[in-house]
């Protein structure tokens, strides 16, 4: 079968992340199967803009866009899909590298028709250069990676994880783009949620739709110190909470949670019992990875509490915008 065409949407913002943007997409263009094109989609910085299409200008598979509609990632994500000319969108976070292989196992998925989207494994690559000791595995989705619980191999999900994903073009026209008001949105509050949201709202306008992870499409997500911390710890997993009471106000409480029940049922109270033992065991790390999954799960609590509480005053809204027509639907840098 011959292989499909993959537009790879890349979001950046800031030229804090100059290296980290090159490398990324350094790392799409050596894939063992091409991309067609990969789109740079600049998050409202005029200054980042003019300079990344000044450095791709004689590379004409980058294509360098505005985001046009609202500061976020959600709308940064919705430009690239309304421009990209692929059969398939796949999307890499801007400060994470893709392995040689990545696009090539996400391809192999869709050999079945039913299936419109195809995640990977995110692995992270720490600025210490080691995991702190007391950062539990199951958490890993803090810093934006796979975490412990996540079945292995290629199995049907819920949803993918937005950093390390893909779809067919053909998904956005029937379930519309992601939500904007969902995720981040340039405020220093670390929410999320807004493929969640989006893959629900998929599986209800397609009932047969598949959605696959499969483990073998690697990316690796730089994590910087300042995210090593037990400080933002406890930041994103309260703003986790607070993304998912917007999730459940979209999609119900009943499908936006069901994953999250058996996460919290089943995976973690493994993972307080692994940190008993490890420190009884006098292992590095034991308490305090029994510290962190209790620190972890009341902090998300309280965020959805707060969240749901905000949703019932008529808090924050959101839209789920329609996804125009691709190959060429937004205007360039150049």
């Amino acid at each position: 079968m011959r292989p499909r065409g993959f537009s790879v949407v890349i979001c950046v913002y800031t030229e804090e992340r100059w290296k980290d943007i090159v490398e990324a997409v350094a790392s799409v263009r050596a894939q063992s199967l091409p991309a067609e094109e990969v789109l740079l989609v600049v998050d409202h910085n005029p200054v980042l803009l003019r300079r990344l299409a000044e450095e791709y200008t004689d590379f004409p598979e980058v294509r360098v866009l505005a985001n046009a509609g609202p500061r976020g990632l959600s709308a940064g994500r919705n430009t690239g899909i309304s421009a990209a000319r692929g059969a398939m969108v796949a999307f890499l976070d801007d400060d994470a590298v893709a392995g040689q292989d990545w696009l090539r196992h996400f391809d192999k998925g869709y050999d079945d028709p039913a299936v419109m989207a195809v995640g990977g494994r995110t692995l992270p690559s720490w600025a210490s250069g080691r995991r702190p000791v007391w950062f539990p595995e199951e958490f890993d989705w803090v810093v934006g990676c796979t975490y412990l619980g996540l079945p292995p191999g290629r199995v049907r999900v819920r949803n993918v994880l937005g950093g390390n994903a893909s779809f067919r073009r053909t998904a956005f026209d029937a379930a519309g783009g992601f939500a904007i008001g969902i995720g981040r949105d340039g405020d220093r509050r670390p929410l999320g949620g807004e493929e969640t949201e989006l893959c629900i709202r998929l599986s209800r306008a397609l009932p047969h739709a598949v959605l696959l992870i499969d483990d073998r499409a690697v990316i690796h997500h730089k994590v910087p110190e300042v995210r090593e911390g037990f400080g933002y710890f406890r930041t994103r997993t309260y703003a986790e909470g607070l993304s998912k009471a917007l999730v459940a106000r979209s999609v119900g409480a009943g499908r936006g949670l069901e994953s999250e029940r058996r996460y919290t049922t089943r995976v973690l109270p493994a993972g307080v019992l692994r940190g008993v033992r490890d420190f009884l065991l006098g292992r590095p790390g034991g308490a305090g990875r029994t510290a962190a999954v209790v620190t972890g799960v009341l902090a998300a609590a309280a965020g959805y509490a707060v969240g749901s509480v905000r949703a019932r005053r008529g808090g924050p809204s959101f839209a789920v915008p329609a996804i125009g027509p691709a190959a060429g639907a937004r205007e360039e840098a150049r």
